[in-house]
This record gives C-alpha cells, sequence and structure tokens, in this order.
C-alpha cells in the first residue's frame, strides 16, 4: 500500500487531537473532527480555547481543514483515534467514548484503510474492544480489509518546551507491513523520533506505565509528606538535601489529578484483575494519592482551629482549580475536591483561577470562579495551582487577602519561603 499521500482524518480535537493535526496538517491533508460544534467554530476563527496551539500555528496548518460532519471523513485512508478514556465513580475504564468513535470510524473505513488509536487503555484493548466494534460496524476483516495502529499520546499540557514533535513517538501495528507505516507516518512530523513497539500490546502497555510510576513515586513523597509532618519536619528541605545525590528522583508531594497519572493506573489495575492478579502497590499509590486533598483541607482546618478561628463561620479563599499551572485544563481536578471537603466543615469557600474558564468551571464542579479580594476579607488563604502569577506574589501582597491579625496558608505547591511568611506573621501549612 503507498500511502505517502493518503488522507487523515483525525478524531477529537482536543488537548491531544489538535496538536497532532496542526503538525500533520502542515504537511498533507487532513481533516480534523469533533462532535462539538462550537468547537469546530471557534478553530475555524483560529482560536484555540486549550491554549496548546497559537492562532500563528493554526495558520501554519494549511492542509487542515475542520469539521463535524462524520460524512467529510470518508476520504481518509488513516484515522486517528484521540478520543479521552476516563474512570467513572467506581474507578473503572469508562469506555463508552472509544466505543462511539470505534462505531463512527467502522462506519467510514473503506477497504485498506489503518486506524490509529492514540488514546491511553489496558494492554490488550485495542484488538480484544475496538477491532470487534470496527469489524461490526464496517462489515470489512481485521488484518485482511483492514488494519490498526497503536501510537500512544505523549502530550504534556501546558508545556511549550517539550511540545508533540520533541517527544519520542512509541509506534505499533496489527501486522508488520502496518507497523512499518505508522511509523514512517508519525516520522514525518515527530522531530524527536520514533520508537517501533514489537506489538500492540507493548506499546500500549508502556503507555499505562509511564503514568503509573510517575503516580507511584508521587505516593511515596505524599506519604513522607504525612510522617515529616508529624515529625515537625519540612517535606520539601528534606528532598532538597536528599536531591543533593545524583540519582535521587525529584519528585514533589501534591494533589494528582489530570487525564493522565490519576486516571491511567487504574486502566491497568483493571485489567490485571480480570486476569485474575490483584495489584498491591499500584492501588497503595492510588489511595494514598486519592486522599491527599482531604488530608490537606483537615491540616489547614487544624491549622485555623489552632489559631482561634471560628470554622464553621469562616471563609477560605482558594487560589487556582486547573489540574497544573500556567494550563486551563479543569480535567480531574482535584482542587474539586478540596472544596467539597472545606465545605462540608460549612466553610464558604471562594475559588479564583485566572487560566480557567468560568463557565467549564462551573458546568464541570459547580463551582463559580470569583476574585477572592473582591468578596471580602479571608480567614485562610490555600494556593493549590502554582501558576505564574501566584508563584510571583510577595507577602505583603499576600497579606492583602486577609482582614485579621490571623493570615493562614496553605501553599499546597510549595510556592513560597515559609521562614520569611512566618517572619511576616503568616502561619503556615505546606505539602
Amino acid at each position: 500500500m503507498d500511502k505517502a499521500n493518503e488522507k487523515i482524518a483525525i478524531i477529537g480535537l482536543g488537548y491531544v487531537g489538535l496538536p497532532l493535526a496542526v503538525e500533520f496538517g502542515k504537511k498533507r491533508e487532513v481533516i480534523g473532527f469533533d462532535i462539538n460544534e462550537t468547537r469546530i467554530a471557534e478553530l475555524k476563527l483560529g482560536k484555540d480555547i486549550t491554549l496548546e496551539t497559537t492562532e500563528e500555528e493554526l495558520k501554519s496548518a494549511k492542509f487542515l481543514k475542520y469539521t463535524s460532519n462524520p460524512d467529510d471523513l470518508r476520504v481518509a485512508k488513516y484515522f486517528i483515534v484521540t478520543v479521552p478514556t476516563p474512570i467513572d465513580k467506581a474507578n473503572r475504564p469508562d469506555l463508552t467514548p472509544l466505543a462511539r468513535a470505534s462505531e463512527a470510524v467502522g462506519k467510514l473505513i473503506s477497504k485498506d484503510a489503518i486506524v490509529i488509536y492514540e488514546s491511553t487503555v489496558y494492554p490488550g484493548c485495542t484488538e480484544e474492544f475496538c477491532v470487534p466494534i470496527l469489524e461490526k460496524n464496517s462489515g470489512l476483516k481485521f488484518n485482511e480489509d483492514f488494519f490498526c495502529g497503536y501510537s500512544p499520546e505523549r502530550i504534556n499540557p501546558g508545556d511549550k518546551i517539550n511540545t508533540i514533535t520533541k517527544i519520542k513517538k512509541i509506534t505499533s501495528g496489527s501486522t508488520g507491513p502496518t507497523a512499518k507505516l505508522v511509523d514512517d507516518l508519525y516520522a514525518t512530523i515527530i522531530e524527536a523520533g520514533t520508537y517501533p513497539a514489537t506489538s500492540i500490546k507493548v506499546a500500549e502497555a508502556a503507555k499505562v506505565i509511564e503514568n503509573t510510576q510517575r503516580d507511584l513515586n508521587i505516593a511515596l513523597v505524599n506519604e513522607l509528606s504525612v510522617i515529616f509532618s508529624r515529625l515537625n519536619i519540612d517535606t520539601v528541605e528534606v528532598l532538597e538535601a536528599a536531591g543533593s545525590k545524583w540519582n535521587f528522583l525529584p519528585f514533589r508531594p501534591g494533589m494528582v489529578g489530570g487525564h493522565c497519572i490519576g486516571v491511567d493506573p487504574y486502566y491497568l489495575t483493571h485489567k490485571a484483575e480480570e486476569v485474575g492478579y490483584h495489584p498491591q502497590v499500584i492501588l497503595a499509590g492510588r489511595r494514598i494519592n486519592d486522599n491527599m486533598s482531604r488530608y490537606a483541607a483537615r491540616s489547614i482546618i487544624r491549622l485555623m482551629l489552632n489559631c482561634g478561628v471560628d470554622v464553621s463561620k469562616s471563609r477560605i479563599g482558594i487560589l487556582g482549580i486547573t489540574f497544573k499551572e500556567n494550563c486551563p485544563d479543569i480535567r480531574n481536578s482535584k482542587v474539586a475536591d478540596l472544596v467539597k471537603e472545606f465545605q462540608s466543615w460549612n466553610i464558604n469557600v471562594i475559588v479564583e483561577d485566572c487560566w480557567a474558564n468560568p463557565q467549564e468551571v462551573e458546568e464541570e464542579y459547580g463551582i463559580h470562579l470569583t476574585k477572592i479580594k473582591d468578596q471580602g476579607a479571608i480567614d485562610a488563604l490555600v494556593v493549590a495551582v502554582g501558576h505564574n502569577e501566584y508563584r510571583k506574589l510577595t507577602p505583603l501582597e499576600l497579606s492583602d487577602f486577609f482582614g485579621s491579625e490571623n493570615r493562614i496558608i496553605g501553599d499546597l505547591k510549595s510556592l513560597y519561603n515559609w521562614r520569611e511568611l512566618e517572619k511576616n506573621g503568616f502561619r503556615v501549612f505546606r505539602l
């Protein structure tokens, strides 16, 4: 199959799909599809609300067209699926978006099409879950009439240095020739090079353990943070001291949210339990990280009580609700859990974020964003996200949030020098 000039359809134009579509669209014909008609309309006007691409970058993709009409994708031979793979309330994989995308693609593909999945899944998902859906909806036979590939996304939202072209890309295919075609396709845009995996399952497993490993490392420092707090030792200072050794890994404690690290391990444990193994280390790490919002909230409440604050009549301001700094992405934000924990103590919580979309936050979490200072003085301030705008605040500027001598701050990202804050009359809690 000569596919050097075949059209590419990219299904899902979010944080993963759009940067991919833009890079391919600089070199060959690409059709970017999303079911969100508002999103399509904005992209046609050169506006990306995720801020992953600029107006100039969108313009540079001169071969990229946008649509919300599935029929427009029939001319493609490559179909790249970049839909989200979330978990449900019981922490089980929610494959609904993947199933719907596979159904739609199955109705569109023709003979010799190659369907490539980028969504993070458990090992075996592409061939065991997606392929039967593709076969059913297309009437075609896998590895005879159509083929599949898997190349896990490695997008880091908000990162303007390690962008899509600068991160090595794992590729794989359902047959040897397909694997070569998939690898050649990505090699045209990935400057850092590609890594051909030996099978789709290997590529799927490689992706899911990347974030599982990070999750476990963060869980370790989170548990250390709890221990050191009881020993009256500053965790960050311990980590900095230990980091003087060349092979000590520089992880920091914190709330683990987002679409990857706090989600992907559950895909692996789900598959492990399916084959009769109950993971211990991975789930222990998940329990620790999932509990950090509650731990942080209760630690701050304890500090407030020690300072004589009537918690049930208090007001707490929270700076930041996105899942990471300098990025508008609010998916699986653990700050929302922090808000709920405070509210369960009858605390009036005021949330501010200079990056997040207020409408998205309202729809997703039922939280109304506003300026903390516009709501009057607060009893405690929680800096939950390390946006640059919050990182540069001085003790004097932080003092402006308060109306009394009690100045309690929860610095959950360790943005400030706690000794300098205490010299300026603050009581500080850090993870």
